[in-house]
This record gives C-alpha cells, structure tokens and sequence, in this order.
C-alpha cells in the first residue's frame, strides 16, 4: 500500500513540476478543482504558493455539504422536532447552521438526532426500532449516491417501512455548465474529481471540453497527481487541445463503476435541485423513483416549500463559485470560524473557508 502514496509524493519529482510550472510564460489560465478533497489537498500541499501569477487555481461547488441549501437544514430541524422520528445523519452537516438552529443545538435541546457512517446503519435502526420513523439525510454526489440507493433497496426489499431519506442528492454535470457559461468566472481548465469519477467515468466531462471548449483532467489528491494534472491542463489550454484525460487510471476507469451506476439510477431520477449561491440548476438533483416513494420523507411528512436565505453577509456561494475567495468576505475570521460558523463553507472538512482558515492563508 505504500508504494501507492509514497511513489506520489516523491519530493524531487514535485520539486522537478513545480520549476515546469513556475517557468510558465503563456497567457494567464484560470483552473478549477471542483473536490472538496482537492481543496484540502491544495492548501495541505501548499500548492498555490508555488503557482506563477499568471495560473491561478479557484475551489468550486465540490463540497456536498457547502452545496446543501439552507431550507434543507431547516427541514432537517423541522423533522427532528417531530413525535417519534430520528434523524440520522454523516457528521459533517450536524453544525451546518439554518435559518434559526441547527442539528447539533436540536440534539443539545433533547431531539432524537443520531451520526451514523453509512446510511446501512440507519436501515438496521428502523428495523430495530419499528415504532420510530426513522429519516436519513441523504446528501452528496455521485460517490455516496450509489450506497443511499442500496439502503433503499434493502429496506424496500425487508419490507422496512419506517425508514426514509431526505433527499437532496446531487450531480456535478449540469453544475460544471453553468460555470462555464459564467462571465464572472471564466473558467479555463478543469480539475476533475477523483472520488466522483470512480462512479461515473469521464463521459460526462467530455461535453465540457467539445462544446464549452474547456479541457479537463481527472486526478488523484497526492501532490504529484495534482502538479501532473496541471502541467496537463495549462499545456492542452494553450495547444488549443478540449480534452479530457484521465490521470487517474489507478482508481478511475473511463467507463466508471456500472454496477454503482445501475443501483443509483434504479432508485433515483433526476430533479432540479437548488445549489447554495448557484439557484436552481435543472436536472442537477436526484429524487426518489415512484416505485420507492413509501421511502422518500418529502411524500410522507408533506413538507411545505421554504424561502431560500443565505445568512446575512455570507459570501459562502461567491466563494462555491469561485468568484470570491474567503478573505473578501467580511465575515471570515472575524463572526465565522469553525468553532461558530456562519456559513457551511466553514464547516465541512472539505469546505473552502474550513481550508483557508486551517492553514492560515
């Protein structure tokens, strides 16, 4: 195993990448990574620092949790404070603040709110606790997207009725487009997901570089991958190359994970769905086939439709579309910080001001 980490992190070969790099004297490139991975990876390894001015890497919509809209959160908090029902959840959206609470001051107040690492665990507490009605906060792109339709299955399939999913699950294609066509932004190269592309291969990019004429790579999280994946895109750029390669053959295949595929698509169809700081993209979210709605918890529970609100002076969807970076914001640093986050951008282990703020940029 260490030989897949150490081989990636060789100091004379990023030594050999970043002078390619720093040696750069084509036009200014704007590149995108659109991970939250990514994100972390990037300021861990310090590799802006060693960017020349005239390469400038931006953080995009990478971060599921920083997406999530904050009417969700408020319906999530809504659920909790409901007559037997149990709200389970991953970590990362327990500090997520909404219009007024959040889960983790639900769970100090008394609420049934519950962590857990797959939303299997969930499956088995419904089945435990048959007079609960038990909701998962379904998330998340097309990395966890596959194991949430496999919980689905299993309770639909035990016949475990009283378990549900919340679900504002999503897609990065439609997302990415809406970028593109973004003036503010002017995107010129992307940096492609790794996790995500494991699912879905790289055919959903390749429209990326044929009509919006903007290449792509998909690359790993050690450094080198992401030195390589850059030298990659600025010299495709500036060939004129709109390609997608794939750097990432050791994870990634280029027709990703068809049997993960099958079970996302047998559960879910596509939906608009609102981004945070983006609006409504169409087609970009997942809902609940008809076959499965005995499961889905915006049928059973009825909810209303909430007014969407950012919190007061958050930039946090500028910066999810990388026409703002963290220091712009008022708020950073100052009434938002990881331990009293304002916005979900400071929250999540892969959010962008998490990640300005943990190494100090």
């Amino acid at each position: 195993m260490a030989r897949y980490i150490d081989e990636y992190r060789n100091s004379d070969l990023a030594r050999q990448m970043a002078g390619i790099l720093s040696s750069y004297k084509g036009r200014p490139v704007k590149l995108m990574e659109v991970c939250g991975t990514h994100t972390m990876s990037i300021f861990k390894y310090g590799i802006r620092d060693i960017l020349p001015e005239n390469i400038r890497l931006v953080s995009g919509p990478g971060c599921p949790v920083c997406v999530t809209p904050v009417n969700y959160i408020d319906h999530a908090v809504r659920l909790s404070r409901m007559d037997n029902v149990v709200i389970t959840t991953f970590g990362d959206l327990m500090r997520v603040p909404g219009s007024e609470s959040s889960l983790l001051k639900e769970k100090a107040q008394g609420r049934d709110i519950r962590m857990v690492y797959s939303p299997l665990d969930a499956v088995k507490l419904a089945a435990d606790n048959p007079d609960k009605k038990v909701v998962f906060l379904s998330i998340g792109f097309e990395t966890t997207t596959p194991v949430i339709a496999v919980s689905v299955l299993r309770a639909f399939s035990e016949g475990i009725k009283n378990f549900y999913v919340l679900a504002a699950n999503k897609t990065m294609p439609e997302a990415l487009k809406l970028l593109a066509l973004d003036r503010d932004v002017n995107i010129d190269g992307y940096l492609y997901p790794g996790h995500v592309s494991a699912i879905t291969g790289i055919s959903g990019y390749e429209e990326m570089a044929k009509t919006y004429k903007i290449p792509g790579v998909v690359t790993g999280f050690e450094p080198l991958d992401i030195l390589h994946a850059i030298i990659t895109l600025v010299t495709n750029i500036n060939d004129g190359k709109y390609v997608v390669e794939n750097q990432y053959s050791r994870v990634v295949r280029n027709h990703g994970n068809p049997v993960a595929l099958e079970k996302m698509n047998e559960v879910f169809e596509p939906v608009d769905a609102i981004w945070r700081g983006m609006g409504t993209i169409p087609g970009s979210g997942l809902k609940l086939r008809d076959k499965y709605a005995a499961h889905d918890a915006w049928r059973e529970f009825g909810m209303p439709a909430q007014e969407y609100r950012e919190p007061k002076g958050c930039l946090c969807g500028e910066i999810l579309k990388g026409r703002k970076i963290p220091k712009e914001c008022g708020l950073f640093g100052v009434t938002c910080t990881p331990e009293n986050p304002v916005g979900a951008c400071m929250v999540s282990s892969e959010g962008t001001c998490a990640a300005y703020y943990k190494y100090n940029v």
